[in-house]
């Protein structure tokens, strides 16, 4: 593949992360999965069982579909990462204290990312560049008043 062309992939991958709470959706993806996968240990890795029946393999299979909701329809994802967060607070009872920890605190992280992303919002300007704007704008001041007045 010409480097022309994966550039190309690459910018519009890019543009369409920059358009949803692309982080958000898969940290909580990634912790529903996370669960799904230590569901299936062995009984000496178990530290919890339970209520391993539906709500064990509900909880991240709901946490894991709300991920991809997330990124795939983000105008939904109050709605979802609220639901995604009491759902990751609830694998502490349901699904091995949350997979170990590591699930609950991947879903909780991804919710509140994905609930606090906003769209439309200005890229962040670094404290060097806004100095610089500082100085600059002070330079034009400077010179409109050391100049003399049309005469």
């Amino acid at each position: 593949m010409p480097d022309q062309a994966r550039q190309g992939m690459r910018s519009a991958f890019r543009r369409w992360r920059a358009a949803r709470p692309f982080w958000g959706g898969l940290l909580l993806a990634l912790g529903g999965a996370e669960i799904l996968l230590t569901l299936k240990a062995s009984m000496k890795v178990v530290l919890h069982v339970g209520m391993q029946g539906l709500a064990g393999y509900l909880v991240p299979t709901l946490m894991l579909l709300l991920g991809l909701l997330i990124l795939f329809n983000p105008a939904q994802r109050l709605f979802y990462s609220i639901v995604g967060i009491l759902l990751s607070l609830g694998s502490w009872v349901t699904s091995n204290l949350g997979g170990f920890f590591v699930g609950l605190l991947l879903g909780a992280v991804g919710s509140c990312l994905a609930f606090g992303w906003l769209p439309d919002q200005e890229p962040r300007v670094s404290r060097r560049q806004r100095r610089r704007q500082a100085r600059e704008a002070k330079g034009v001041h400077r010179l409109a008043a050391a100049q003399p007045a049309g005469d």
